[in-house]
């Protein structure tokens, strides 16, 4: 087997490089490392403080060889803001220490392992620090030596700790701390000055989206509906609710549809939140399992267009959830009462089909009937009598007709019903 250590770097991720923020740190970096890398492998250990460790033979089947899986890795953790030190070696244990003293080392045999593991200084053999004191004050200053001094005396000396850490380096079998992903999102940013506008922390934003969607890929799944809680001092946290339709993951839409409700908090930079903000926290709750949208095998939307599901979200997050809703029919024989607006996220009802063939209707209604304007016209269909609504002070009367006008338009008229000399109303057109 082979594994890849991820050991983070105490220099700034190249992100960073500016001094915008600072990366992330404590135990929420391993935890977002694990997360990310467990949609790399199934086995993921979190047992060692400073790095994760990734099972990746299986793997290298999947994402091509190490140098190209490589690049992925460091291309994906430079979005996140993680700056690491990568090594791989046949065991856990030793590409830890590897990944302590050397960046982008791949030790894929074991006759290379014993070898490259002896040169390591003891100083940097992941040891306690009063052990490599003592070691070194005795002459012995690199891992060869210790590989070839007689263990009864070592084991005698430092105890049985140190040789079954030399056991491990070398291959012997040790327990990992499996990374298992939870159920819930919450992850905190600390910025490192207070901000008082919304544009500033744009940047911290898409930090933690890119985190959240890592997160999602893991662990194969979406979210639904996540928070985002504006930190103050002095004052109570300002909640920015972000609620979508159906489960998404995607990186950019997510940070799209969270700036969006985050911009409505006031006029971009212009306009100040409640109060200086001085960190922010992003919690998820609601992670359904996500499922894909299938695309035809031959997709024929344009490179620049957006799928109708992204442009819900955004035009939901843009213009309040009440802006966007869709159109059902209601049970009601008046054209003006036979629809209704329901919203956009409550599932649609299947209706019964009609005993016998429905008579048309335009697809196009009028908001209030008007006299009908033509030239001359003749009537292809009709009438069509609809009596109805004397129950609600509603009632009307009327005779419809499908007509087309001298112009070849196709219209739907009525007039009162008995009354065959009445001018026609136009209450509709069709396609």
């Amino acid at each position: 087997m082979l594994w890849a250590c991820l050991c983070r770097s105490a220099g700034p991720c190249p992100a960073d490089a500016a001094g915008e923020s600072r990366p992330w740190v404590g135990s929420a970096a391993r935890e977002l490392l694990a997360a990310w890398a467990y949609r790399y492998s199934s086995q993921v250990g979190i047992g060692y403080d400073d790095a994760v460790v990734l099972e990746i033979e299986a793997s290298l089947r999947l994402f091509g060889p190490w140098p190209a899986f490589e690049r992925r890795l460091r291309a994906d953790l430079e979005a996140l803001g993680i700056a690491c030190r990568i090594a791989v070696a046949p065991n856990p244990r030793a590409a830890w220490v590897l990944a302590g003293v050397h960046d982008g080392l791949a030790i894929v045999h074991e006759a290379r392992l014993e070898t490259a593991l002896s040169r390591i200084p003891v100083a940097h053999a992941r040891l306690e620090p009063k052990q490599a004191q003592a070691l070194q004050a005795m002459g012995l200053r690199r891992l060869g030596q210790l590989f070839a001094a007689p263990r009864d005396a070592l084991g005698k000396r430092f105890g049985p700790a140190l040789l079954q850490h030399l056991d491990r380096l070398r291959g012997a079998p040790e327990a990992l701390q499996a990374y298992a992903p939870p159920d819930r999102f919450d992850l905190r940013f600390e910025l490192e000055w207070d901000v008082d506008g919304t544009q500033p922390l744009l940047f911290p934003l898409r930090r933690l989206v890119n985190a959240l969607a890592a997160f999602l890929a893991g662990r194969d799944g979406g979210v639904q509906r996540f928070v985002l809680r504006l930190e103050h001092d002095g004052h109570p946290d300002t909640e920015v609710v972000v609620g979508m339709l159906a489960a998404e993951r995607d990186p950019a839409l997510l940070f799209e549809l969270a700036r969006s409700r985050l911009e409505r908090l006031g006029d971009g930079a212009r306009r100040a939140v409640p109060a200086p903000v001085r960190g922010l926290r992003l919690v998820a709750d609601e992670l359904p399992p996500f499922v894909p949208a299938a695309p035809a095998l031959f997709e024929a939307r344009p490179a620049q267009s957006l799928p109708w599901p992204a442009l819900r979200e955004r035009l939901r997050a843009r213009l309040g959830g009440e802006a966007v809703y869709r159109l059902a029919a209601h049970d009601d024989h008046r054209p003006e009462r036979a629809w209704r607006r329901v919203d956009a996220a409550a599932a649609p009802t299947r209706r019964a089909p009609p005993a016998t063939p429905a008579a048309p209707r335009p697809a196009w209604l009028l908001h209030q009937p008007v006299p009908l304007r033509s030239r001359g016209f003749a009537t292809l269909a009709g009438p069509e009598r609809i009596e109805s609504g004397w129950w609600d002070g509603g009632d009307l009367r009327r005779d419809y007709y499908l007509v087309e006008t001298g112009e070849g338009q196709r219209a739907w008229v009525f007039r009162p019903t008995g009354d065959a000399d009445a001018p026609p109303m136009l209450h509709g057109w069709f396609a």
